[in-house]
């Protein structure tokens, strides 16, 4: 906070204490913001005042999202940023805020394919910005993260007790068929999981369901299905993006990486390996293009 800039700050406090975002949400939207001042410092030739935000001309945000464009910022990070730097220009330039009407980049649709590193996290942080209260933020980013960052079929994420919690650098997760197998947790993952146990208002008992719903009953997973749905329409990602895909996605990246695929398979759960070959038809000129990113990126 003490390095904010002192509307920086006011945004800070209005994202914490008056819309009551989740700390993920508000240092997401916070660094949004300080990458539009940053950007309009250097093209203005002087820090941007609110009286200069609110009257922002439509040319100077397409040059910002241009420049985040060419760092590399794919086409659902990029309409988050827009959803962000509105947000912000419209809380900088109060009654007088007139934001420039740009429409966000439309994703186009092909063949299925998995969903890439970029879109995933702006699906989940998207997911946990809209939830009603910083707890259930929580919760979804780390049910995502399950899914993505471990592998983990929904059903298996919400099966979690409090017992699994603080989770350690493994966890034993029983799968189909009763079968059990030890899955490696990302600090990332094991960041998430602990960041909602200490939010959640249910607490987390050993024997009871690690993930709750809004009431403090186990968590319907048509909840995350509807919220990955929603987030999915905001960002025009295409229709396959789901929870499952997310699993799917996990595996493509980790065998596009050199994973071995018995080791994949036993990391899946996967009781024949031909169900883990199906990772393997995928085409080879999008790998290369998902790989210049590290998995996952949280």
């Amino acid at each position: 906070m003490n390095g904010l800039n002192p509307l920086l700050a006011a945004w800070h406090r209005h994202l914490s204490t008056e819309r009551r975002r989740s700390a993920h949400t508000v240092r997401a939207y916070i660094a949004s913001a300080e990458r539009l001042l940053g950007f309009l410092a250097r093209h203005q030739g002087a820090v941007p005042s609110s009286k200069t935000l609110a009257a922002l001309p439509a040319t100077d945000l397409r040059a910002f999202l241009a420049q985040r464009r060419a760092e590399g910022l794919g086409n659902a990070s990029t309409a988050r940023e827009l959803s962000a730097i509105r947000a912000f220009l419209a809380f900088a330039g109060g009654e007088d805020a007139a934001v420039p009407p740009i429409r966000g980049p439309r994703v186009k649709k092909g063949v299925p394919r998995p969903v890439s590193p970029d879109d995933v996290i702006a699906l989940g942080e998207d997911v946990a910005e809209n939830a009603a209260e910083p707890w259930i933020a929580a919760r979804n980013w780390a049910v995502l993260l399950l899914l993505y960052g471990a592998g983990l079929r929904i059903s298996e994420a919400l099966s979690l007790t409090g017992g699994d919690v603080p989770a350690g650098e493994t966890i034993r997760i029983t799968g189909k068929r009763g079968k059990t197998r030890i899955v490696p947790l990302l600090p990332q993952v094991r960041e998430a999981l602990a960041e909602y146990a200490a939010l959640c208002p249910y607490g987390t008992g050993k024997a009871e369901p690690l993930f709750r719903g809004a009431r403090g009953g186990p968590l319907d997973p048509a909840i995350i299905r509807k919220a990955v749905r929603e987030a999915r329409r905001r960002l025009q990602l295409p229709e396959r993006t789901s929870p499952h895909a997310l699993r799917h996605s996990f595996a493509t990246h980790l065998l596009g990486r050199g994973a071995d695929l018995r080791a994949l398979q036993e990391l899946l759960g996967h009781a024949s390996l031909s169900s883990t070959q199906i990772y393997t038809h995928v085409d080879a000129a999008h790998l290369l293009d998902v790989y210049r990113n590290a998995h996952p990126r949280a």
